[in-house]
């Protein structure tokens, strides 16, 4: 029998990127329970782009209340704890403060069969689900049955608009507004500095282009180091460690596209409908299938076949993502600035394509049906 809530917290405590993955179960839960509360528990640092979401009531930063998480829940009115990440703290507080529904996935850890009274079973390892499908499987319980396709996913995205008069002062003398982000903290499988300089060179020739680098303090340091040339372009320049990650939000929303590996704010530009390019490895769990950026303008590249490096987890990069050639990403940036000229950002078929040539970057598209 399908429970019945008025108040639901989703506990998501990872990564920006899994969070903002996490979102269109609140927009599909708004659609089919209108009258119901949605609140998300998240990290505080992640916290700035779950409040834009419109289908989101409250965000509760988990550093405020980890001091006394039972307390926490005992003293609130939820009555459904969706654990979309397993976390064996938040999972025995809410079972011992009583909240009546705890779902948790039994087959991930023995705590969630232990404290979750509302089970869902399913393994990411051998499923070809998208990451952000995954998170449909926790509404099982609540009558939800249906796992929608990326493209409906995509337009379950819900955010308030943004406007910061300083930032559209710094993006305003140029008409095409490229951010690159390099780094992924360790998160992804990144596109080597070289290639991005050779992107940067490529795109020198369109004047119109303005390329802009963003990435914490501390990997602008690590860029400053070891990727001076790239900087020095005329056509460059660097940003890291200048935004929260509510300006960067904006910043990302007022520009013109994005380019990264699979990291947060790759995810970011999708959900918030920028023209994005994910880079990604073809072996799982890294590859695009689990990964690629959903939104209504997303895009993913990534070689057919698995080079000989691409299982070992621990490298930065491989020759899977080396082998993404510059000029292509160049041509689908080109691409992005025709469709801007003419008015358009036209979404996204979502299908495979290979190349005949296994030598060439395959392109991974998603669009929504919006």
């Amino acid at each position: 029998m399908a429970i019945k809530c008025s108040h639901i917290l989703i506990c998501r405590t990872d990564n920006i990127g899994d969070v903002v993955l996490t979102l269109p179960i609140c927009t599909w839960l708004k659609k089919k329970f209108p009258q119901v509360k949605i609140s998300i528990m998240c990290r505080a640092y992640a916290a700035a782009i779950v409040r834009r979401s419109t289908a989101v009531d409250a965000v509760i930063e988990l550093e405020s209340v980890s001091h006394d998480l039972v307390t926490f829940f005992a003293c609130s009115d939820i009555d459904t704890v969706i654990f979309a990440q397993p976390d064996q703290q938040l999972a025995v507080a809410a079972f011992k403060a009583g909240i009546p529904n705890r779902i948790g996935n039994a087959r991930q850890k023995v705590h969630q069969l232990l404290f979750c009274n509302r089970r869902v079973r399913f393994s990411k390892r051998i499923s070809d689900l998208h990451e952000s499908q995954f998170n449909f499987e926790f509404l099982r319980p609540l009558g939800l049955k249906t796992i929608p396709e990326l493209s409906e996913i995509a337009a379950l995205y819900r955010f308030s608009s943004c406007d910061d008069e300083q930032i559209r002062r710094l993006l305003r003398p140029h008409p095409f507004n490229l951010i690159i982000h390099m780094k992924s903290n360790g998160h992804g499988r990144e596109w080597p500095m070289e290639n991005f300089f050779a992107l940067a060179q490529q795109l020198r020739s369109n004047p119109s282009i303005h390329i802009w680098v963003t990435g914490s303090a501390e990997e602008g340091q690590w860029i400053e180091r070891n990727a001076s040339e790239l900087l020095r372009l005329p056509n460059v320049s660097n940003v890291c460690g200048k935004f929260t990650l509510d300006q960067l939000a904006t910043f990302i929303q007022m520009a013109d596209g994005l380019i990264a590996s699979g990291t947060g704010p790759l995810h970011m530009a999708a959900a918030l409908g920028q023209r994005t390019l994910g880079l990604f490895p073809p072996t799982r769990p890294m590859h695009p299938g689990r990964w690629a950026p959903v939104g209504r303008h997303a895009q993913a590249l990534y070689m057919p076949t698995s080079c000989l490096g691409c299982a070992d987890k621990q490298t930065i990069s491989c020759d899977c993502m080396k082998n993404i050639a510059p000029d292509v990403v160049a041509e689908i940036v080109l691409q992005w600035r025709r469709e801007q000229q003419e008015g358009n950002c036209a979404t996204n078929e979502s299908m495979y394509t290979r190349p005949a040539k296994d030598s060439q970057p395959a392109l991974f598209t998603r669009a929504a049906n919006a």
